[in-house]
């Protein structure tokens, strides 16, 4: 008979479904994959059968949020980083025009990774329940 894993502490168990998120998997379980193409995600993961919308209002409201603010933190820090390396004379024109092109497209680029990114966000808080899958049966989040 196996002995029971040992649970691992919080810094590792939130570094592993960031890992899978980022790899567009489920933050849960690892399974996948969690999206039928690159704007339509799944109801639930076809591995662990995870409802992949927490079911409360405003969940996905949450992850448009997390998506425009890392476009505005990726925009940030690369423009910061285009006038630190030109200065004195930094290509203005080029960062605004540039700047305007990364506004739009970063959200659309970084969609799913925000999707599953929240998702693994919301699980190191608040770990999945009997009632986040669609038949209650029992979860367990490696």
């Amino acid at each position: 008979m196996n002995a029971p894993r040992p649970a691992g502490s919080p810094v590792v168990r939130a570094l592993r479904l960031t890992l899978r998120a980022c790899l567009l998997r489920c933050p849960a379980c690892g399974g996948g994959p969690v999206f039928d193409g690159w704007f339509t995600m799944r109801r639930e993961c076809p591995s662990c059968g995870l409802r992949l919308e927490r079911g409360e209002e405003g969940y996905v409201v949450g992850a448009y949020m997390f998506n425009i603010i890392a476009a505005e933190l990726l925009f940030a820090a690369l423009f910061l980083a285009v006038v630190a390396w030109r200065w004195p004379s930094p290509p203005w024109e080029a960062l605004q025009y540039g700047g305007v092109a990364l506004m739009v497209a970063a959200p659309f680029l970084f969609y799913p990774f925000s999707r599953t990114l929240f998702l693994a966000f919301d699980l190191v808080f608040r770990p999945a329940a009997d009632g986040d899958r669609p038949d209650g049966s029992p979860t367990a989040t490696r």
